[in-house]
């Protein structure tokens, strides 16, 4: 039996991936120090002979014992939000974590795959975003402590690629959606989800014609297993490429719901992406990879879900002590 290590493992992503690698046969190890995890996402795992879980930040020494053949690092906070809360810890994840999971890695001969993000493509004077282009990035202005950590990851993970000959992959994640994500965490479909259950007008910032394309957990961990697979060690996209502007996103979203509330316009905050849509050409090529699921479909599966959440994390706000992450 293969064993895999996944960092992140009690965020929404990291969950879905322990559930897919179990399924696929798999000795799942998980990892979190549950800044922004929750526990509540692997539950239904504890007590499975093949899943553990060890409760700890990547950022300090990373040791587990006997082999490992996959280390997967998706630990990250994700949300704009959670890294501008936490930016210190946003950089840290993406320096000194990835260099001690390289360094795992190399210890124990296992291929690695990091979480990267279309985020390192900035605001984007290129469109769609394809993997050669290298960005329009603010390192200096609010969300480059997330932007400049995951392309910092990226070049410590050739480096070791190239000068170790470690096993490594990159995965570069757009906007995804489903089960498990959290409402208050500032990404635009659990808030206008949020918003509607709980009778909230929705907000969009800037005018609404910036633009996201939403892909489907499923189809997204289906991406991340055939790359880690592969043989390809350059980055990937992995996203679904069906493009759709905020404000119409907006009105899906309360045909969906059947709000009556209003959508109201804030301030477009400091270097957010006017764009957002992969080419996802080389991932058809390489991986044989394509999004399944459509839009409508999973918006169903996610609605339901976020409607089957108690009264009292539908109006949770989230009070964790960052202050201690902030060193």
């Amino acid at each position: 039996m293969k064993t895999v290590l996944i960092t992140g493992a009690a965020g929404f992503l990291g969950s879905h991936l322990c559930d897919r690698f179990l399924k696929e046969g798999l000795k799942v190890i998980a990892m979190d120090n549950l800044i922004t995890g929750d526990m509540d996402n692997i539950q239904h795992l504890i007590g499975n002979e093949h899943f553990s879980f060890i409760h700890h930040d990547v950022t300090n020494y990373v040791h587990v014992s006997g082999k490992l053949d996959y280390i997967m690092h998706f630990a990250s906070p994700a949300s704009p939000i959670d890294y501008l809360k936490i930016p210190i810890q946003t950089l840290k994840v993406g320096s000194l974590a990835i260099h001690n999971l390289l360094g795992l890695a190399r210890e124990k001969k296992a291929r690695i795959i990091i979480a990267s993000t279309s985020e390192i493509y900035g605001d984007p004077q290129v469109h769609p975003q394809h993997e050669e282009y290298w960005g329009h990035v603010n390192p200096v202005g609010p969300r480059g402590v997330y932007d400049e950590a995951k392309r910092f990851q990226e070049a410590m993970t050739m480096a070791y690629n190239r000068y170790h000959g470690v096993e490594t992959r990159i995965v570069r994640i757009f906007n995804t959606y489903g089960p498990r994500m959290r409402l208050n965490d500032g990404r635009v479909l659990p808030a206008f989800i949020g918003q509607a259950l709980r009778g909230e007008d929705l907000t969009i910032f800037g005018d609404g014609t910036q633009t996201r394309s939403f892909c489907y957990v499923d189809d997204l961990v289906e991406g991340i297993y055939r790359l880690l697979m592969s043989d390809y060690d350059e980055p990937v996209n992995i996203g679904n490429p069906d493009e759709i502007m905020i404000k119409e996103f907006a009105e899906e979203i309360i045909k969906l719901t059947g709000t009556t509330q209003k959508v109201v316009y804030k301030d477009l905050p400091q270097d957010d992406p006017k764009q957002r849509r992969p080419d996802i050409s080389l991932a058809q090529k390489v991986l044989g990879w394509e999004p399944k699921v459509n839009r409508s479909e999973g918006l169903k599966i996610t609605y339901s879900y976020f409607k089957s959440l108690s009264e009292e994390k539908l109006y949770r706000v989230e009070h964790k002590d960052f202050a201690k992450y902030i060193k």
